[in-house]
């Protein structure tokens, strides 16, 4: 039993550091962020929550100026104050803006904020075990080599969860009779528009699929939907 005692503290303290990072993240948006109260982006969003047999869906500005969407742990949708001025400008769509919208709807639905909670305790405990075991065979190495591999799983595992949330939004815009073509008109010009402002592509792209590779996705999408019988 002790042997295991280091893997369910790991356990205990990932699912602790969850608990509080979602605390602290809640009060963070709560003292940030309003409703957004936009006749255009509420006339897609309307059509969506019709789609989906709801009253209405509810969307918040997040006052940072990264250009980002964001499910929150408690299913509130955010989208940054970054990004609302891109659409504002002209950069971004109302339907573009909508498919960002879908896709924050898609996290919320399938849940994987309550399987990063699971994913978080147990990358932890997984490796606090790989860096007892490497740490045997190779000392002061064998830790840095568990924590590259925990990392390498945890953004697979993102990956994943936005391909699944990419299908679920191009699923409801399609339901709603928005299409796809906005998703893919966003993916298109994503990248340009989250580099303008500082040169680099913000973290949050690296835990992400390659900007190609949804595309075709979507596309795949499609084209089996609109395949004859």
């Amino acid at each position: 039993m002790i042997k295991f005692t280091p893997i369910l503290l790991a356990i205990l303290y990932g699912l602790a550091m969850y608990r509080f990072s979602a605390w602290r993240t809640a009060r963070e948006l709560d003292a940030r962020s309003t409703e957004l109260a936009d006749a255009k982006l509420k006339a897609l969003m309307d059509r969506m929550a019709a789609a989906l047999d709801l009253p209405r869906i509810r969307v918040n500005i997040y006052e940072i100026d990264p250009v980002n969407g964001l499910a929150a742990p408690d299913g509130r949708i955010f989208i940054t104050r970054g990004f609302y001025n891109k659409f504002r400008s002209g950069e971004v769509t109302d339907e573009e803006m909508a498919s960002v919208i879908a896709h924050e709807m898609g996290h919320v639905a399938l849940g994987h904020s309550r399987r990063r909670m699971i994913d978080f305790s147990g990358q932890n405990a997984l490796r606090t075990a790989l860096a007892m075991v490497l740490g045997r065979f190779i000392p002061g190495v064998g830790v840095w080599i568990a924590g590259m591999l925990t990392t390498l799983l945890a953004a697979r595992l993102s990956r994943s969860d936005e391909y699944e949330a990419d299908a679920y939004a191009a699923a409801l815009l399609t339901k709603a009779g928005i299409g796809l073509a906005p998703q893919i008109s966003l993916f298109e010009k994503l990248e340009s528009l989250t580099q303008q402002n500082g040169g680099t592509a913000p973290a949050w792209l690296l835990s992400h699929p390659k900007t190609d590779d949804r595309i075709a996705a979507l596309k795949a999408l499609e084209a089996k939907w609109v395949a004859p019988d």
